[in-house]
């Protein structure tokens, strides 16, 4: 039987219609299989291979004063992308781009860094483009592919620089951040804050991102921008509503005076901050998009640090106003009364071992009490109630009264103060033979090895002004924290209220009169600055009998806190009289100034980062 005979034949032509019958039994069940079994698996894969997510930023909620001004608020915007296969690809696009809209090389680095970071999503390269240069980029949308153009929220900030330090700015988050889980639900791309509140608040102000789909062809071109499927809109952040009085702020911004560096600090005495202002400040619309690699590097190298919050990350020696710290240390403990008198009367200089140390006046103020001493700002009278004192109960009653702490305001990036707790503190830094007892009167004229911020001092009056509780500061929401107990009664307040609201009739300075009088408890302060002129310190209160504000502020290199006092003065005068008032009020300030004198010893530098070294004294 040859293999052509009709038997043979019938018996393959049967295995051959076995054999395409299971092929096509095969294809049927992979197509049932891959059309309706696993048909959203592989429909995703497809439209992941066909679509390409692009984040749609979500508005963040707006920042508004306690009269609902706006601080900060999000306006319509306009960024644009490129979408590129290859690095290459990417630059000679970029080339092109540039020619239309310029970009320096750092521009073009931050580009691919972004591209490197996520290379199958459109790489930023205008985070804030004007209409202008989004209408060029589309003339020659054919010379640019995979050009990406998104309208966007912005955040914008209608009083500049005058709230930079209170409100802070936004910027892209970092693979660090992400990594540190720094902002928990923060994906690549999304804005944060960085500075003050935009930082502190930055969870609710935030939002939830969306994303919105472009398509691309097999090779990662655009094909299309709208319409590829469905977006997912995000949800817009949370407004919040501070206790900042922006009136109050501006004013203080518009009465400051040009290249002067300091800060100013007004809060009631419940711990609500009417006003936050830093100076030298920049401007934090010059972030919104991403601030440029040019205009970073220059607030970064600017000599007076504008991005320094000097209201919370600079420590000053607290000077005189430290003074009154001293006399509720030693009315407290029941050493002294308002009518105490030390055993030696000033004559200029008060000897100790064998040296003498100055007061601030040379000609001397003679037997003074308690009031006196402090109406006259007396720094003889001070040396001997220190160490009447001691050095122990000195820094135990300055822990208690909350000078070793920070003073907890939801502001970020606080510093914490400088002041031993301990005798061991000196041992460590000079050696345990190397200080003496003279180290007393340094601390008790405010200098030495004691410095505060401007927002504790401010604290530490405003539990002086109302009750002896001194609050935590807050501009959004009170902390829960318990208010910092002073430890003084009742009689003792009043004798320190007492003291200098009778400075009126101790010779006290007084301004111009009318008819509506307005009283201003306060004290000046001269803080010794070793590398350069003294710094000057003004605390103060008002109405002195009923005070609804306190106010501090300190002026760098300002020579005498009777330089800070008049624009301290001036704020407290628009909060309680309003925009009404002439200028003319009555203002009687109840503590005279001083002068810087002679420290007992040279303090050491503080350890900390911040710009403004620990002087040697401080007055």
């Amino acid at each position: 039987m040859n293999e052509f005979h009709a038997e043979l034949v019938r018996e393959r032509a049967g295995r051959a219609r076995l054999i395409l019958a299971g092929a096509f039994l095969l294809l049927v069940v992979s197509f049932f299989r891959v059309q309706v079994v696993e048909h959203e698996r592989f429909k995703l894969r497809a439209e992941s291979n066909r679509l390409r997510p692009v984040p749609m930023t979500a508005a963040r909620g707006v920042i508004y004063d306690r009269n609902g001004q706006v601080i900060a608020e999000t306006v319509p915007g306009y960024s644009v992308a490129l979408l590129a296969s290859r690095e290459d690809s990417l630059r000679s696009v970029l080339t092109r781009f540039s020619r239309l809209v310029p970009l320096d090389s750092g521009d073009i680095g931050d580009v691919i860094a972004r591209y490197r970071e996520a290379k199958y999503q459109p790489a930023q390269v205008l985070g804030n483009a004007s209409p202008r240069e989004v209408s060029r980029l589309e003339e020659h949308r054919a010379e640019l592919p995979g050009l990406v153009v998104q309208s966007e929220p912005r955040r914008v900030y209608p009083r500049g620089r005058a709230v930079a330090h209170l409100v802070g700015y936004v910027g892209e988050v970092s693979e660090t951040d992400l990594e540190n889980d720094r902002f928990p639900g923060a994906g690549l791309g999304v804005l944060v804050g960085r500075a003050g509140l935009e930082q502190t608040y930055d969870d609710s102000l935030r939002g939830v991102p969306g994303l919105r789909y472009i398509e691309v062809d097999a090779r990662g071109r655009l094909v299309r921008e709208e319409g590829a499927a469905p977006p997912l809109l995000p949800t817009p952040g949370v407004p919040i509503h501070t206790t900042i009085d922006l009136p109050l702020q501006l004013f203080i911004d518009s009465i400051w005076p040009a290249g002067v560096r300091g800060a100013i600090v007004a809060m009631t005495p419940t711990g609500e901050v009417r006003a936050f202002y830093s100076a030298p400040a920049y401007d934090p619309n010059e972030f919104i998009g991403g601030i440029s690699s040019t205009a970073w590097r220059a607030l970064n190298e600017d000599p007076a640090l504008p991005l320094l919050n000097r209201a919370v990350q600079v420590r000053y020696p607290p000077a005189s106003p430290f003074k009154l710290a001293m006399a509720a240390m030693a009315l407290r403990r029941g050493l002294v009364d308002l009518r105490t008198r030390m055993p030696e009367p000033c004559r200029g200089s008060y000897q100790y071992g064998n040296r003498a140390f100055h007061c601030w006046k040379l000609t001397g103020h003679g037997s003074l009490d308690l009031e006196g001493a402090i109406a006259q700002s007396c720094d003889v009278y001070f040396y001997q109630l220190g160490l009447r004192l001691g050095l122990n109960a000195i820094l135990q009653d300055g822990v208690l009264l909350g000078f070793k702490e920070r003073s907890g305001i939801d502001i970020p990036n606080e510093v914490t103060p400088i002041f031993p707790s301990s005798t061991a503190y000196y041992d460590k830094v000079y050696g345990p033979r190397n200080w003496s007892s003279a180290v007393i009167l340094n601390l008790a004229i405010g200098q030495g090895e004691n410095t505060q911020t401007v927002i504790n001092m401010v604290r530490f009056y405003a539990g002086l002004s109302a009750g002896g509780k001194a609050p935590t500061p807050y501009v959004v929401r009170p902390s829960g924290a318990p208010p910092h107990d002073l430890g003084l009664t009742t009689n003792q307040l009043e004798s320190m209220r007492s003291a200098l609201i009778a400075v009126l009739e101790k010779g006290g300075t007084a301004a111009a009169s009318s008819s509506k009088d307005l009283v201003v408890a306060g004290k000046t302060g001269t803080a010794q600055n070793p590398h350069g002129k003294s710094h000057g310190w003004f605390i103060g209160f008002a109405p002195a009998d009923k005070p609804e504000i306190v106010v501090g502020g300190v002026m760098e290199f300002a020579m005498h806190g009777t330089v800070v006092a008049p624009y301290v003065v001036r704020a407290i005068r628009r909060y309680l009289l309003g925009a009404a008032d002439s200028g003319k009020t009555t203002i009687k300030l109840l503590i005279p100034d001083d002068a810087p004198s002679q420290a007992a010893e040279p303090a050491p530098d503080s350890t900390a980062p911040v710009p403004v070294a620990e002087p040697d004294s401080v007055r």
